[in-house]
């Protein structure tokens, strides 16, 4: 025999699970049947393993083991055939045996059926002897080796028992496991069988339902006795219950929404999803449904409805309060910078015909009126910065800058001011009214705080951390960078100039953008002012 069939063998051998035991009732019967069979006094059932003879069961002699090298039964074991020796003393192959010399036995007669199995492996064999010589005949060499069969058969029928209860066993394991598993998760799972009985109700399901519902009742009125009613408060028509869905062929169901309403709780509002249960015929063996609490879920759905409505209502209330604002802004222009223009055009003609300190009085007057002018002007152009849609475009930077240094050219020669480009500046996508009044406030910042003791230079630049433009000017401490974004803030209270609000309109235009503004230290003196706009540059 091959290694591998010889392994093969142990191993068919070792899963009937029989070396060692004790004797089984129908065993020793069928051995002595043998003994009556071959009308010898001795028999035995041998089991031959990778070392040694096994006697399982005896007839007129007490059973042993003995090595497998010394064993009458091993000699011919792997050819699988019956063994016929009237005169074991006379056979070459069996005269030195020590069951034959005389050292473990004295056997002169030697028959022997092989215990095949349906795999075709020889375990051992079912043999027959006897002190004197003797010869079977046919018939009772075929009866012996249909005992042999029936040893082997009674071996299978022992293994399929065991087979049976390790797979019931198994199958009571695995139902354990699955309930088990079911109970951790959080969603309810229901299953039923064809006779609408509830086979899986796990901890889930039971926490949502009254814990004395009756789940072995007839499926009738399902939806009262589970308390499932639709979102409107009515009750689910049992035919429309998910898992009667899924069993009636009408699925799957998937995203039903419903209502559970435990007796002394607060109701769940449940997602559930069903399909029927089918074998690979396609026979229908039950369904399952999952209900998945949303009760949280759709109160947050709510809550985010409200919060959406409430922030409609806030927007339209902005957009009202910016047409008042826009509004209001015009009504300024037009009610009260006509009336001051004309009450400046009024002191200029009272003071040519003044002289001493009331042509002090009216000068002081006028400036008085110009002030106010520019504080009217500050506050329309910040109103327009707030109010004004963004209508985003691609356009050249150096386009607006070119027009924020035109509409202030005078103020621009007449301090003696001098405006640098240095590198390239990219196209935004940005509006292009309000940018363009972004550059001019920060122009007109720099031209009217630039140093009294050196000429005015204002530089402007883009790199990848936005543009920005600086200059050499009186500068900002750093403790105040941030604040000079307030409204109405000055830096110096008795300075005539300045309203504090043209810093203010450029945080509002970048807001608008949704970018970011800040002002930092310039290395030659003065501040850089750089502002981000998001979308693409180019």
């Amino acid at each position: 025999m091959t290694v591998d069939g010889e392994r093969r063998r142990l191993a068919e051998l070792h899963e009937y699970q029989v070396l060692d035991t004790p004797p089984q009732e129908e065993l020793e019967a069928v051995v002595r049947v043998a003994a009556a069979v071959a009308g010898v006094p001795t028999a035995a059932l041998n089991l031959i393993d990778d070392r040694r003879q096994c006697q399982l069961t005896t007839v007129g002699f007490p059973g042993r083991d003995c090595a497998r090298s010394e064993a009458m039964c091993a000699v011919r074991l792997d050819a699988g055939r019956f063994v016929h020796l009237p005169d074991a003393r006379l056979d070459p192959d069996y005269r030195s045996n020590p069951w034959v010399t005389g050292a473990l036995g004295s056997i002169v007669f030697y028959a022997s059926a092989p215990l095949v199995t349906p795999r075709g492996s020889v375990l051992g064999t079912l043999c027959v002897f006897d002190g004197v010589p003797r010869e079977l005949t046919a018939a009772q060499i075929g009866r012996l080796e249909d005992l042999a069969a029936i040893v082997v058969a009674f071996f299978e029928r022992r293994r399929h028992a065991r087979l049976t209860a390790e797979l019931a066993a198994g199958n009571e394991a695995r139902k354990q496991w699955t309930e088990t598993v079911m109970d951790t998760i959080d969603v309810a799972v229901i299953a039923i069988d064809p006779g609408y009985r509830v086979t899986m109700f796990n901890r889930a399901a039971r926490d949502l339902h009254a814990p004395d519902v009756d789940l072995a009742a007839a499926p009738v009125d399902v939806a009262g006795r589970y308390s499932l009613y639709e979102l409107d408060g009515t009750p689910v028509p049992d035919d429309e219950i998910p898992l009667m869905v899924a069993m009636s062929g009408r699925g799957p169901v998937t995203g039903r929404e419903m209502l559970i309403r435990r007796p002394g709780a607060g109701p769940r509002r449940v997602r559930a999803n069903a399909r029927a249960l089918q074998a690979d015929g396609g026979a229908v063996l039950g369904a399952v449904v999952a209900l998945q609490d949303v009760t949280a879920e759709a109160t947050r759905r709510r809550l985010l409805d409200e919060a959406r409505d409430r922030l409609a209502a806030a927007n339209a209330d902005l957009r009202r309060s910016n047409a008042d604002l826009t509004n209001f802004a015009g009504a300024v222009s037009h009610d009260l910078v006509a009336p001051l223009a004309a009450v400046g055009g009024a002191l200029e003609l009272i003071a040519d015909d003044l002289d001493g300190r009331a042509l002090g009085w009216a000068d002081a007057a006028g400036r008085a009126v110009v002030r106010m002018r520019d504080l009217i002007v500050a506050l329309l152009d910040y109103a327009r910065a707030g109010s004004a849609p963004v209508r985003r475009v691609r356009v050249p930077l150096k386009n607006l800058l070119d027009q924020a240094m035109l509409d202030l050219r005078a103020e621009i020669e007449a301090a003696g001011a001098r405006v640098s480009v240095t590198g390239p500046l990219p196209v935004l996508s940005c509006d292009p009214v309000l940018i363009r009044q972004l550059l001019q406030n920060l122009l007109a910042n720099a031209v009217k705080y630039r140093h009294p003791r050196r000429p005015c230079r204002i530089t402007v630049s883009a790199d990848g951390d936005g543009v920005a433009v600086a200059d050499n000017g009186l500068g900002v401490p750093a403790e105040h960078r941030d604040r000079v974004f307030d409204m109405f803030t000055r830096l110096d209270p008795r300075a005539e100039e300045g309203q504090g609000i043209g810093l203010a309109s450029c945080l509002r235009i970048v807001d608008r953008h949704g970018g970011r503004i800040r002002m930092e230290e310039n290395p030659q003196g003065g501040v850089t002012v750089v502002f981000q706009l998001p979308g693409p540059a180019g």
